[in-house]
């Protein structure tokens, strides 16, 4: 398989795990903001995710930092409706 070596491309599928471990996951997603230990609580989910991204990314794209940024855009960003006390 040939690894992806196009930054948006690469962002587009960081940013497609992650809304799927949201979609999936949309309880934990709740309750990990609310509790703010969204990180323990999604723990597996991300690091599935992550071993997944890098199979799929050029290593010359820098993807642990396109797969954490996207961590924050996808699953912190977009849950700031939900009321927790790190806002």
């Amino acid at each position: 398989m040939t690894l992806l070596d196009n930054p948006d491309q690469a962002k587009r599928l960081a940013r497609a795990i992650l809304s799927d471990v949201a979609m999936y996951n949309k309880e934990k997603v709740e309750s990990g903001i609310k509790n703010d230990d969204i990180f323990d609580v999604l723990k597996e989910e991300i690091e599935e995710g992550r071993q997944h991204f890098l199979g799929r990314v050029s290593p010359d794209l820098n993807p642990e930092l396109i797969y954490g940024t996207a961590v924050v855009d996808v699953l912190i960003k977009r849950a700031g409706k939900i009321e927790s006390s790190i806002w």
